[in-house]
């Protein structure tokens, strides 16, 4: 009888698929095993009328998997890699960063229309302070909406609420479906994405070689170097995922370059840079490029922003 192993996910339409996707793969790698999904509501999903911001984000979108985790009740969670804090409960650690798709963020518009063709004035929706701090400084005429829940659950409001347009995460949009919707992807000189985004993460047991060497298989040297370095980055900043900071990793012929912004509420300070070196100095890059963001006045943009949510 082959080995069972129990998956921990939310269970948001997007997650699951991204469970899903991780079951397909790890079966299909690793023929000796089954899989048995377990799914679960976090605080994030449960809390939807107060901004991100304000509830803290240490283990909003991961505590409750974590905990089926540590208890034994699951072998492993299923994470999108943003949701991941750079610090996680003793005894557990990221067993797998799987091959990262689009990274960016997306426009969705009601009516076709660009971010920089919209009209003054044109209403926004987005909860991330990440996003809103880069369009303001880019746009500081839109009006940015708060917007909250599950990915089908913003589509609607675009409609409902009377939005010009939304903003979300092109991964999330395109594995629902949605990517004939896509009205503009934003390049990174306008909006640097969230770190990890369009990576779904593997969470595990520490000292769990079985389960270990199952997930590697589908882990992703490129993305895992990236992804470490922005996490690196964020880590030293000591910013998480409701902090408007940015960050973007790429490796070509075995060098990481990696970019990072810093952005006031407002958008009216923003700080931005790029360092790079060997992929497998991951780490040190990103320490290296956050220590230099400090230099340039980022430790004194986000002092502020935190004063404004404590």
């Amino acid at each position: 009888m082959a080995r069972e192993i129990i998956i921990g996910t939310r269970d948001s339409a997007l997650a699951m698929w991204q469970t899903n996707w991780v079951v397909d793969n790890l079966k299909r790698l690793n023929p000796g095993y089954d899989f048995r999904v377990v799914s679960m509501k976090t605080q994030g999903d449960k809390i939807l009328d107060v901004a991100l911001a304000k509830i803290g984000d240490k283990g909003l979108f991961t505590k409750e998997l974590e905990v089926a985790m540590l208890s034994g009740e699951t072998d492993m969670a299923v994470h999108s890699m943003k949701d991941l804090p750079t610090v996680l409960p003793e005894g557990l650690t990221i067993g797998c960063m799987c091959e990262r798709v689009d990274p960016r963020d997306v426009v969705i518009s009601r009516d076709g229309t660009t971010l920089g063709d919209m009209p003054r004035g044109a209403r926004i929706g987005t909860s991330s302070l990440r996003r809103c701090a880069q369009l303001l400084h880019y746009r500081p005429d839109l009006q940015l909406e708060p917007l909250r829940g599950n990915l089908n659950t913003r589509m609607a409001k675009l409609e409902k609420n009377n939005l010009d347009a939304i903003i979300l995460a092109a991964a999330g949009v395109e594995r629902l479906g949605w990517r004939d919707r896509i009205t503009e992807r934003l390049s990174d000189d306008i909006c640097l994405p969230a770190v990890g985004q369009g990576s779904i993460g593997i969470e595990i047991r520490e000292g769990d070689r079985e389960i270990y060497e199952v997930v590697q298989t589908l882990n992703h040297i490129y993305t895992w170097a990236a992804i470490t370095a922005e996490r690196a980055l964020l880590k030293k900043l000591e910013g998480g995922c409701q902090i408007p900071i940015g960050a973007l990793g790429t490796v070509e012929d075995g060098r990481l370059t990696l970019k990072g912004v810093v952005a006031g509420l407002d958008g009216k300070d923003l700080i931005k840079s790029e360092i790079s070196g060997p992929a497998d100095e991951a780490v040190s890059i990103g320490v290296e490029l956050a220590e230099k963001l400090i230099g340039m006045g980022a430790d004194k943009i986000l002092k502020s922003v935190r004063q404004e949510y404590s």
